[in-house]
């Protein structure tokens, strides 16, 4: 097992996971999420996919490993319609934008925040040459439903972050599309420890200055090389542990929109689908020769297409998976792979998890869970979580109130059950008591969080 060494700081892994919003539908508003686009028009359960995801922190937090909420955000965005050309009385911005543009009023009320692994990428302080933990709110430019997000990002992550004494928190980069940037989902961090300095890893789909670059033809190409650089030179990484990988674009086109659903780390440990990189044997040697000059050789877990192809392992979301070392693994130096249920209802997928968990790897046991309202919208489990690592004393300096403990999720489960629909379709998003259903729980949930001031001005 790798432990830390004298001298290095103890930390820890937080998963801060987003929590599903009231205004949770299914519009297919995602071009190249496979899953999003083939629920389009259904009836979503808000209540439930609520529900699911509390359960999930639950369940993580019971077994040792250290959990938080994200809020949603305010929604609908007034703001935003009212920017489109749709103007009077909040009722008749909603009645008018859904008679007009119905998509449009989709993208205002979109609760796709949810997804914190888009919010923004994380540098912890092991990495970084100031020593502070550094973030930079993802600008999400390529899809209209989510460039509105980065805004409320930034203002969540200062008021969780504020003690600048050990956080950073950036401005999202500039929003266009040569710095196109959706954040740690394209982002993996592999170390000896917590505590210790590590390698990061930026995949990225296309690069806007180099016309030689392979890039998809079809779906886009939703990170750029250009975003990846800035945010390595915002964080003050050190070039010797900061590595870029081209995603292959040929997996792009078959619903990888981005490299968490195909490849996931932790650690150590990278497990990745044999398709997922342009160069994988560059890539895997780079990223090996840095890993042996940190003290942490790489365990590359490797799938071929012979065992899952990249089509089983978009529809099950096998990589979208979250790698957790627990506390019973600090023995043996295992690890547990939480998937979604998807993944035991695909024949493939799931002959292959039994032999990996029967082998003598990293992975030894497997934890399987319901996020089918998530899943069917295109988010899995590694979708749902900001992976955030904290020394003791950064973790003592961030706000308290969204830890999650028994109390808060007891709270949180109630305000759902009080203030969620158990439907919700498109066409309800025109009716005017949905909206100040929404700002009601939201305001609510701010005082539950002790976050005073979250939703301020956001429906102005």
């Amino acid at each position: 097992m790798l432990s830390i060494r004298p001298g290095q700081p103890a930390a820890i892994e937080f998963n801060f996971d987003g929590l599903v919003g009231p205004s949770h539908h299914y519009a297919g508003l995602s071009y190249g999420n496979l899953a999003s686009s083939q629920n389009i028009g259904s009836v979503a359960n808000p209540k439930q996919a609520a529900l699911q995801g509390l359960d999930k922190m639950r369940m993580l937090a019971t077994r040792g490993l250290k959990q938080a909420v994200l809020p949603p955000q305010a929604r609908p965005n007034f703001r935003l319609l009212r920017q489109l050309g749709f103007s009077g009385s909040d009722a008749h911005v909603l009645a008018c934008a859904h008679r007009s543009s119905p998509a449009l009023l989709s993208c205002a009320y979109s609760a796709s925040s949810m997804w914190t692994a888009n919010m923004a990428t994380v540098s912890p302080s092991a990495d970084t040459m100031d020593g502070r933990v550094h973030f930079t709110p993802a600008n999400l430019n390529n899809k209209l439903h989510r460039a509105q997000e980065h805004v409320q990002a930034t203002q969540t992550l200062r008021a969780l972050f504020r003690d600048e004494r050990y956080f950073a928190v950036h401005d999202a980069l500039p929003s266009t599309p040569a710095l196109s940037d959706e954040g740690a989902a394209n982002h993996t961090r592999l170390c000896a420890n917590h505590g210790a300095a590590g390698v990061e890893i930026f995949v990225y789909g296309r690069s806007e200055f180099n016309a030689q670059a392979k890039t998809p033809t079809q779906f886009p190409a939703r990170q750029t090389l250009e975003a990846s650089q800035a945010i390595a030179r915002l964080h003050g990484l050190h070039e010797k542990r900061t590595l870029y990988i081209q995603q292959n674009p040929a997996v792009i086109e078959l619903g990888v929109f981005h490299n968490d659903v195909i490849a996931v780390g932790h650690q150590n440990v990278l497990f990745y689908h044999e398709d997922a990189f342009v160069d994988e044997s560059t890539a895997i040697t780079n990223l090996q020769r840095m890993m042996n000059q940190m003290g942490a050789p790489l365990h590359a877990l490797r799938v071929n297409n012979t065992q899952v192809s990249v089509r089983d392992a978009v529809g099950s979301y096998l990589f979208n998976s979250q790698l957790l070392s627990l506390p019973k693994h600090k023995e043996n130096g295992k690890m547990a792979l939480l998937v979604p249920h998807e993944c035991q209802e695909n024949p493939r997928v799931a002959a292959y998890l039994a032999g990996l968990i029967a082998s003598d790897g990293p992975i030894d046991e497997l934890i399987s869970v319901d996020l089918r309202q998530s899943m069917r919208n295109g988010g899995g489990p590694a979708c749902l979580r900001l992976r955030i690592v904290l020394s003791d004393e950064e973790a003592a300096a961030m706000h308290q109130g969204v830890v999650m403990t028994e109390t808060l999720y007891a709270t949180l489960i109630a305000w759902v059950e009080k203030h969620y629909r158990d439907r919700l379709s498109q066409e309800d998003l025109a009716d005017p008591l949905l909206a100040i259903e929404i700002q009601t729980a939201l305001e609510e949930l701010a005082k539950i969080l002790d976050l005073p001031g979250l939703y301020e001005h956001a429906y102005v």
